[in-house]
């Protein structure tokens, strides 16, 4: 094995002479220290997967194509905005027939129709001398049930639990037939210009579905053992093999997070196999869509780097080149990566859609301050599931992404009331336009949604509040720290005024409903212990008033309706109701107050009375309302009034950042 490494050593040395000038360029080394960098990485950036750099674009669902699977121009615009300063790009998983879609608008490449358009695509993308993968996933019993026409084989025949159609348990003619499927699909994919294979064999997907133990319970070679149950993935990449000729990466789940599901030490002895099979790289993920979303997704609730632990496991165990993923969205994780992990290769999903620069910013290619993912999953998954196409809370241009903002023709002078998220966006984008912008804010840049970091695991919400604030310093915006109803300003002066002002609580009309709190006593460091509490209202703001105190006192939380966290993602929304019920918060839905009497609150429930006693706090959280009480009066000046965010309309913070740059950005 030494003497192996060795002869590499000395033809990468040797390559390195005639290479030199490139590898300079890209990676910024000189001569003298170009042969010891980061041990042989030269081998697995140039010689694996033959990448410029080793950043990869992980594969994001769009939903950005029609029901015919084709690629559309939004496709081609979101691509190339990210694809100039990384080494490769993986589009969206593909679907292999259109009985096995995810997503009603996800990519094909079950025919050879696609292959005129994804030839396109990558040709585009060839031009900044970036490769792209062709991400090839099963979805097995985790096809959507809503999508007319959609079949559902597994190696079991049992639903996901969580929700699903009920599987059929795949018999030997299906087994050979799927493996055809993506046999077909690869060649396709060599045909039209990909130039790498990555195979989906984890997150709960057909491939998973005969790893795990947990779902796999069939009786013949298929299932059973452990050499039985990777018997359907190598069959797959053997053939995938046989009849391309590309690098193959192999997708896994290092763990699924899951008493008895796929474990890291089966993953480890399976990488080494899937090594000795020929693959060329392993992108180590964790968790299943069907048991452990959080960890598929890598949402802010689950912790940073335990992908990475896996994925440096098996990169030590295994001896073979890895892919590191899983909420890697600041200059640091890559730094970590790099300097602790001596990772190969570093795959960024979410936040290259929060910012598409976010590598080019690393790499100094692109000057900026990084606009970051919150790894919340509000925009990206939250739109998919409501069929709207990918988006962003924190960038308005994701769907857009050919829009440029052009230099006004005029610039003017804005004043702009209220500093929340709203607020800020709207300045940097009139800011961007060339325009001077004055911002108004009595209290706390970032409005509302300094509330929003407070409950557990929300922290990384607060990250959006920190770079506008960076933004509008590094860009001289003016901000004005001053209750404009009580300061003597001419905003005669200014050519237009935008209004940012939010919303309020709406209170309602309760007998005896005097002695209450609202959401903004949470952000308080004496959070109340030892007490009864009892919140009126059950949706978003509600649960998260509910999860800062739940720990230390006793809450009741009632709802008229049912659903409670309806105004959730669904994540946040599944997890945090979690907590809630751990924590013996006590739930009544279908309630309705009908007066208070001290300590003492009186409603009917089911067309019955009930009571509750010893309350000892009572907080509302019945709703927002648009608040803006300084449209009338700034209309009497001659400058136009424009309402923006929650003052127009209560919405979530991506409606107010999108509206606030669709608002002004022609202004």
């Amino acid at each position: 094995m030494s003497a192996d490494f060795n002869s590499i050593d000395i033809f990468i040395k040797s390559a390195l002479n005639s290479w030199f000038l490139v590898i300079q360029y890209r990676i910024g080394l000189n001569k003298d220290n170009i042969y010891t960098f980061v041990g042989l990485k030269i081998l697995k950036t140039f010689l694996m997967l033959q990448l410029k750099n080793n950043f990869i674009f992980a594969p994001v669902k769009t939903g950005y194509s029609d029901n015919t699977g084709i690629i559309t121009e939004k496709h081609v615009n979101f691509y190339l905005a990210r694809s100039k300063h990384i080494g490769a790009v993986t589009l969206e998983p593909l679907y292999l027939d259109k009985s096995l879609r995810e997503i009603p608008t996800q990519i094909g490449i079950d025919s050879d129709d696609k292959i005129d358009g994804l030839k396109k695509l990558i040709d585009k993308i060839h031009q900044f001398d970036t490769k792209v993968i062709a991400h090839l996933n099963h979805p097995g019993r985790m096809a959507n049930p809503k999508i007319p026409g959609n079949v559902f084989f597994s190696s079991t025949n049992i639903a996901c639990e969580t929700g699903g159609a009920e599987p059929k348990q795949m018999d030997n003619a299906e087994i050979q037939s799927v493996i055809k499927l993506f046999k077909n699909s690869a060649k396709r994919a060599e045909k039209a210009g990909f130039d790498i294979i990555e195979l989906q064999f984890g997150h709960g997907y057909l491939v998973a579905q005969f790893l795990s133990p947990k779902v796999n319970d069939r009786e013949d070679e298929y299932g059973g053992s452990f050499e039985n149950r990777i018997k359907f993935p190598l069959q797959i990449l053997d053939a995938i093999k046989s009849g391309t000729n590309l690098p193959v990466i192999v997708r896994i789940s290092g763990d699924e997070m899951l008493p008895d599901g796929i474990k890291l030490p089966e993953m480890i002895k399976f990488s080494k196999i899937l090594k000795e099979a020929g693959i060329d790289a392993i992108h180590v993920s964790a968790g299943t869509v069907c048991s452990t979303p959080p960890w598929y997704f890598q949402h802010m609730f689950v912790p940073k780097g335990k992908t990475w632990e896996f994925a440096n496991k098996i990169k030590q165990e295994a001896g073979i080149p890895t892919i590191f993923v899983g909420q890697i969205n600041t200059k640091d994780d890559i730094k970590n990566l790099t300097d602790n992990f001596n990772a190969d290769y570093i795959a960024i999903g979410r936040a290259l859609i929060a910012d598409p620069d976010f590598v080019g910013k690393y790499l100094n290619k692109v000057n900026g301050n990084i606009r970051p993912c919150l790894a919340c999953a509000e925009g990206c998954l939250g739109n998919l599931k409501q069929g709207k196409g990918l988006g962003c809370l924190v960038n308005p241009l994701v769907g857009k992404d050919a829009e440029k903002l052009t230099l006004a023709k005029s610039p003017k002078h804005f004043a702009i009331i209220g500093g929340g998220l709203a607020g800020m966006q709207a300045a940097l984008t009139l800011n961007k336009r060339g325009h001077k912008v004055t911002l108004f804010e009595k209290n706390k840049l970032g409005g509302q949604f300094n509330l929003a970091y407070l409950p557990p695991k929300k922290e990384t919400l607060k990250k959006i509040i920190d770079y506008f604030v960076e933004e509008l310093r590094d860009k001289n915006i003016e901000i004005i720290n001053k209750d404009i109803t009580e300061a003597n300003i001419e905003f005669e002066k200014y050519n237009g005024i935008i209004l940012a002002t939010g919303a309020k609580p709406a209170i309602p009309p309760i007998e005896g409903l005097e002695n209450y709190y609202l959401v903004e006593y949470i952000d308080r460091d004496d959070i109340p212990k030892n007490k009864n509490i009892f919140i009126i209202g059950g949706g978003l703001i509600g649960v998260e008033i509910a999860t800062v105190l739940a720990r230390d006192n006793n809450i009741i939380i009632v709802k008229r309706t049912v659903d409670f966290g309806e105004d959730m993602e669904l994540i946040s929304k599944m997890l945090s109701l979690n907590y809630l019920n751990d924590s013996n918060v006590k739930f009544f839905d279908k309630t309705n107050i009908t007066r208070i009497d001290k300590n003492k609150i009186y409603a009917e429930r089911n067309g019955e009375d009930i009571k509750f006693e010893d309350i000892d706090m009572i907080f509302v959280s019945t709703g927002m309302e648009s608040y803006n009480p300084l449209e009338r009066e700034f209309k009497k000046l001659n400058a136009p009034v424009f309402i923006i965010g929650d003052s127009k309309k209560v919405g979530k913070a991506e409606d107010a950042i999108q509206d606030a740059y669709e608002t002004v950005k022609n202004l």
